[in-house]
């Protein structure tokens, strides 16, 4: 080791001097010793390795109360950081998907601050079931005869076909073998769930009469999947659930339909596109349907399942179900989320995945109009500003191929380089609230759909 590095390492105050100074005393009465022991540890070994390779001490020795504060909000920062979605995708799956109402942000706090009756039954001071108060909330919004609840929509189907058709063989359309997001394939949870998969018909076209024949003794389950990722046109025939129902009674076999999304409501009396609802399956004679609780419901991530009570008891009895079952603080704000849907009339104001796919574009434009003159000073000199109309979309794979009218605000490079536009993203993107757009045609997009925090956003990308 040289002297000037030996010199240089021996500037480096011991742990326990720093544990005492004055202006460090305070953070560890704070948060323990043990926490800011370990950070000025880890501030040592930055400061080694900057001698040993700079062969000098890091700027930042020269206030070491002040880097070890830096050091301690870095290391307490959630990754769970809020941001200004203005992607463009409403049910943004990277991003969350819904946002609760304020209803279920209420009953979340409150039971996670708080013994609750999750598995207790007052009335006999005995052992109730977790899933009994939702269940029948949702029996009284579809019509079904029970319902089951996990933790997301691949496990309801994972659990449904492990419980209904064990060791069976379950009939799919080719044209309803979806693969979705993170490689979740509907041949592969066939396998997992200890099916057989039987396919029929082809990629465009599939009849009824493809699911007769293909059915024998082994079949234990006709089931339909929404294609709610894609979309297939032109020369295309498909069996609607009411006729697929038909004849698995006709032949007494159980039918599913895994709807992935699901809406309890109309879309269409919104303006929206059209999305099947749970209900009007369950009514066309389909045994069991599953679908999301965190996407056009509006609510957390959960998986549910409604239908006929005998073969929902299989599934609560079920040993996947207790590895597959959610706690107290999905049920709360499931809950929640579900008794807005008795109030149809308030449900766009109160609910926020509704708010926001219903927000008309000229609400859209006017706050473009607003924020556009007021960024212009910020980033005129390097930046072309201007009010676009755009496009959103739903998002988290339902209706892939409808947009929704949107305006955005739109940043294009004055000297219409890329690496411009991928620097500003990227500040952004490391604000303390980031904010996340969109690169496209040469302009970074901020597409204003998602936007409530207008004085907010102005703020942080002024700032």
């Amino acid at each position: 080791m040289s002297t000037e590095s030996h010199l240089l390492y021996s500037q480096l105050p011991a742990i326990d001097r720093l544990l005492r100074e004055p202006a460090i005393e305070p953070l560890v009465a704070q948060h323990g010793q043990t926490l800011i022991g370990e950070l000025l540890r880890r501030l040592q070994a930055q400061a080694r390795e900057a001698i040993k390779r700079q062969q000098r001490l890091p700027d930042w020795c020269g206030d070491w109360p002040q880097a070890l504060a830096a050091e301690l909000a870095r290391q307490q920062r959630s990754a769970l950081l809020p941001v200004f979605n203005l992607s463009g995708t409403v049910l943004h799956t990277n991003l969350g998907r819904a946002l609760l109402a304020q209803p279920a942000m209420e009953a979340v706090a409150s039971a996670m601050g708080a013994a609750v009756t999750l598995e207790y039954d007052l009335d006999g001071a005995g052992r109730g079931h977790r899933d009994r108060a939702v269940a029948d909330l949702l029996c009284r919004l579809t019509g079904a005869e029970d319902a089951c609840i996990v933790n997301n929509n691949a496990a309801a189907v994972l659990l449904m076909l492990a419980a209904v058709a064990p060791g069976k063989q379950v009939v799919v359309s080719r044209g309803e073998l979806v693969e979705i997001g993170g490689a979740f394939r509907i041949p592969d949870v066939m396998r997992q769930a200890g099916c057989q998969l039987v396919e029929v018909g082809t990629t465009n076209r599939t009849h009824l009469k493809d699911y007769r024949n293909a059915i024998g003794e082994q079949t234990g389950l006709l089931m339909k999947v929404h294609t709610s990722n894609y979309s297939i046109q032109g020369f295309t025939a498909a069996v609607d659930e009411a006729e697929l129902a038909q004849l698995g009674a006709e032949l007494g076999i159980p039918t599913a339909t895994d709807l992935g999304s699901g809406s309890l409501i109309d879309m269409a009396q919104y303006g929206l596109p059209a999305e099947p609802m749970p209900q009007r399956l369950l009514a066309a004679g389909v045994d069991l349907v599953t679908f999301s609780g965190d996407k056009l419901l509006g609510g957390p991530q959960a998986g549910i399942i409604v239908g006929k009570k005998a073969l929902i008891a299989r599934l609560q009895q079920h040993p996947l179900k207790r590895a597959l079952r959610v706690g107290k603080i999905t049920l709360a704000a499931l809950e929640a989320t579900l008794r807005l849907y008795q109030q149809p009339e308030l449900l766009a104001r109160e609910l926020p995945t509704l708010r926001l796919l219903t927000r008309p574009q000229r609400a859209m434009q006017e706050m473009a109009d607003r924020l556009l003159p007021a960024l212009a000073p910020r980033y005129g000199a390097h930046f072309q500003l201007r009010a676009e109309p755009c496009w959103s979309q739903i998002g988290s794979g339902s209706l892939p191929v409808d947009r929704l009218p949107s305006y955005a605000l739109t940043f294009a490079p004055l000297d219409g380089r890329g690496a411009t536009l991928e620097a500003l993203a990227e500040r952004w993107r490391r604000l303390p609230q980031p904010v996340i757009g969109r690169i496209s045609e040469g302009r970074l997009w901020l597409d204003l759909r998602c936007l409530e925090q207008e004085g907010a956003l102005l703020e942080a990308l002024n700032a």
